[in-house]
């Protein structure tokens, strides 16, 4: 299968022109973009959604003065008292608005008092309950993604994460924006790492991906693509949580992909490296290029998902329908 019939490279191809729409319309965000009064965040979300989630705490929290917290349904729907949401505002990820378990928490949360915004991909309602629940609802775009893994979806998730902090800091400037549009498409167009590189990923009996900050989210994700098209046995970290422990699992049949957020390696991805050293295990650092950090995550991103995708074309499988994986999860 030559990689431009597949779905899923459609979709990455979309990315540029999607993140261009998007930023036409980002000033709706900022009647869209609650927080607390005291500059609080709720986030709930599963998959690739969840991922994005990740991505906004350290966003928000760095560039945006917002403090932003993690939900885990299944402590809502255990909870032996109801809890005080008060005046909170919760924001719940799902591409397709349809996970029944961010629905059915995100339901009670606001019976608790909560103030709901829905992130999604799903433009019709009558087919997105997550919408119609919370009120509020952030649309991604008008294309639908139809092949398993999440790509422009995720692409997008992070890219309304930026214009949220946009919204409420004005800590980045229209360039920043523009700049990583023509990023994003350059990186559709690359070839990243050529047939070497795609030999070594083969090769490997296990992947690692490592990022620091908001390249753990990129890390966390990536990893997630490459099991889901390519059936490969890869799994993300931060900087810090991979040397305290999950280091040791990986030996010279293995590969490592290390994300730095600068052409400059930073001391965190720097003893990374030298552990691996240590044990022998190859790795392969991820540069930023001329892009500034945070917005390069989005085009490195863009660069591993073609990755896994050549990755699965090249051992034989389908990466737009995976088998036994399906584009809804339900999981309540």
């Amino acid at each position: 299968m030559n990689i431009k019939d597949t779905l899923t490279y459609k979709d990455i191809a979309e990315i540029p022109e999607l993140l261009a729409k998007f930023s036409s319309r980002a000033g709706a965000i900022k009647k869209l973009a609650l927080r607390s009064p005291d500059k609080t965040v709720y986030l709930v979300g599963r998959g690739s959604s969840g991922t994005a989630t990740l991505f906004a705490k350290y966003i928000w929290e760095t560039y945006a003065g917002t403090i932003t917290n993690f939900i885990h349904p299944h402590s809502i729907f255990e909870a032996r008292k109801p809890l005080n949401f008060k005046g909170q505002a919760v924001w719940a990820f799902s591409q397709s608005g349809r996970s029944q378990d961010i629905t059915a928490c995100l339901e009670i949360l606001l019976k608790w008092g909560a103030k709901g915004v829905a992130v999604t991909n799903e433009a019709d309602l009558k087919n997105n309950p997550l919408a119609r629940l919370a009120g509020r609802h952030i649309l991604l775009s008008d294309s639908k993604e139809i092949p398993v893994a999440a790509t422009k979806s995720f692409e997008l998730q992070l890219w309304a994460v930026l214009w949220a902090a946009q919204a409420w800091s004005g800590c980045f400037g229209d360039r920043d924006f523009k700049d990583t549009v023509g990023a994003a498409a350059a990186a559709v167009k690359e070839n990243y790492g050529g047939d070497k590189l795609i030999a070594a990923v083969r090769k490997a009996h296990m992947l690692g991906f490592v990022g620091r900050g908001a390249y753990n989210a990129v890390a966390e994700d990536s990893a997630l693509k490459f099991r889901e098209m390519a059936k490969a046995h890869a799994l993300g970290y931060s900087a810090a949580e991979f040397l305290h422990g999950p280091v040791g699992a990986y030996t010279s049949k293995d590969l490592v992909f290390l994300f730095s957020p600068s052409a400059r390696t930073p001391e965190d991805i720097v003893k990374v490296q030298r552990a691996l050293r240590e044990r022998g295990t190859p790795f392969h650092v991820v540069k930023p290029g001329a892009l500034k950090f945070p917005f390069s995550c989005i085009p490195t991103d863009i660069r591993m998902k073609k990755l896994a995708l050549r990755l699965a074309l090249a051992k034989g499988l389908n990466p737009d329908n995976p088998k036994g994986l399906n584009k809804v999860t339900q999981t309540f």
